[in-house]
């Protein structure tokens, strides 16, 4: 049975705010973990995974404001999740940054692989998924790069 342009709409939203919310706790964990690390390493940290995850969140954030504000629906604030805390230890925190980060990305994945955006017919949805995506792409390699040489 097909899905009303509401609800359709709603579940846009509601996919962004998964994403967004993943996008938050990653950037948590990772401002965490850089308060962990000698100079060098959190200088690494910011530039190969802080920035593209922060520039995601502020992609996403934005397309979900913008989104819901031109069909206008309600855009609550997602439910902010702990990090767990610095006494995981940097490594820990950069992993479930990681993870969230790749969480988001599969949510936006599934959102446009799905033809909800499509159906909708909005290219500013769709442009600001791909650009979300986009700083994205490297991420999950850059952590895994990070992780490999971590305390080296």
């Amino acid at each position: 049975m097909p899905i009303s342009a509401e609800e359709a709409r709603t579940e846009i939203l509601a996919e962004l705010g998964v994403a967004e919310q993943q996008l938050e706790l990653a950037l948590g964990c990772l401002g965490e973990a850089f308060e962990l690390l000698a100079v060098g390493a959190a200088e690494r940290l910011e530039g190969e995974l802080f920035r593209p995850i922060q520039r995601a969140y502020a992609r996403a954030k934005r397309t979900r404001a913008g989104f819901a504000e031109r069909v206008g629906l309600p855009a609550p604030t997602p439910e902010r999740l702990l990090t767990g805390g610095a006494s995981q230890g940097a490594k820990a925190l950069v992993e479930r940054a990681a993870e969230a980060a790749g969480e988001a990305d599969r949510a936006l994945s599934e959102l446009q692989d799905s033809m909800l955006p499509v159906e909708a017919g909005d290219a500013e949805l769709r442009s600001g998924l791909s650009e979300a995506r986009e700083q994205l792409a490297g991420v999950e390699r850059a952590a895994a790069d990070f992780l490999r040489t971590f305390g080296r």
